[in-house]
């Protein structure tokens, strides 16, 4: 193996992460990109470069280096692809989505990687969390990263499909809040269009991480020989993740349908009782109505209208009669 020759950390430069050179998992140089193609090629060695938001120009000095193929580079340079993965010769290109909840909304990012003999690229575009963690996880476990670049792609991917999980878990305690609102009253507009943004993004979510059950399937096929056969069992978790982060999307989406149509007969019944509280009072004024409009006819020939004690009478019977209704209507719930 050739001597490994410490270096001092390569000069920052805008749209470049970090770029690095691993030997039997361990740390053991910062290059320009210039020199990834050189360190790729050493028997042992694995180089790992991070890009955010790349100009086209480093993208074309980084496909120099590993001879990435134009139109994956083309991709590289245009987020907003659907996840995906492609064998350009030697080199695999790989898309994902990342997700963040910001200001209560879904956001999400876009990673693009390249993998090959003796390297790895990830590329960055929009919100997204830094890989970073993953460096400096897998950093302290050299012997796991010391499987090479197929390693550092499941790492990434795993920690892809984990992130997932903190926003379904915001997004379920919000769930609940309406479930917990929604059988006391109907929702007011606000908050039937704060539930029609949750299914929405809950869909958009699903529509980000069920293609990558695919883009797995594909890294467990025997097919590419830059994924050894001893990291298929780890993409296979990552899939068992995401099934997952689907089951929860789907019961979560369920939960809002449910809320939703529970609403409305909330809504409904509110209605309901409403219009039966309207329609036993209009029956019990009816009554005084009727018989006032009777008596108040001018018809000369009333006889009840010189009785003695024709008007107590009326009273008493529209008193009786009222005080039935309401008592009958009160018996039935109506009122």
């Amino acid at each position: 193996m050739d001597h490994v020759r410490k270096f001092a950390p390569a000069p920052a430069e805008a749209g470049i992460v970090a770029s690095s050179v691993y030997a039997a998992g361990k740390r053991v140089a910062d290059i320009p990109v210039e020199e990834a193609g050189e360190w790729a090629g050493k028997e042992g060695h694995v180089v790992w470069i991070g890009l955010l938001e790349p100009s086209r120009e480093l993208l074309l000095r980084v496909q120099a280096q590993f001879n990435l193929h134009a139109l994956a580079i083309e991709d590289a340079e245009h987020p907003h692809q659907r996840p995906k993965i492609e064998q350009y010769g030697d080199a695999l290109f790989i898309v994902a989505r990342t997700a963040q909840l910001i200001d209560r909304r879904v956001t999400f990012g876009e990673t693009h990687l390249f993998v090959g003999k003796g390297y790895i690229v990830s590329v960055r575009h929009g919100p997204s969390t830094s890989y970073a963690t993953v460096r400096q996880h897998w950093e302290s476990c050299p012997h796991s990263l010391a499987k090479g670049e197929d390693f550092v792609l499941y790492a990434i991917l795993d920690f892809i499909v984990d992130n997932y999980m903190p926003v379904l878990e915001q997004i379920e305690d919000e769930v609940e809040e309406i479930e917990d609102k929604v059988l006391l009253k109907p929702m007011l507009a606000a908050e039937i269009e704060r539930l029609y943004m949750l299914r929405r993004d809950l869909l958009r979510l699903r529509n980000a991480a069920l293609p990558l059950v695919e883009v797995c399937r594909r890294l467990t096929s025997a097919d590419l020989p830059q994924i050894h056969a001893a990291m298929h069992p780890l993409f296979r978790d990552v899939t068992d993740h995401i099934r997952t982060v689907q089951e929860k999307i789907d019961s979560l989406r369920e939960v809002l349908a449910f809320a939703f149509e529970a609403s409305l007969l909330v809504g409904q019944s509110q209605e309901t009782a409403i219009s039966k509280k309207l329609a036993s009072w209009a029956a019990i004024l009816a009554v005084p109505t009727a018989l006032a409009g009777i008596y108040g006819m001018n018809f000369s020939d009333m006889p009840e209208l010189r009785m003695e004690y024709g008007y107590p009478m009326v009273l008493t019977a529209i008193a009786a009669t009222c005080a039935f209704l309401y008592w009958r209507f009160r018996k039935n719930g109506w009122l």
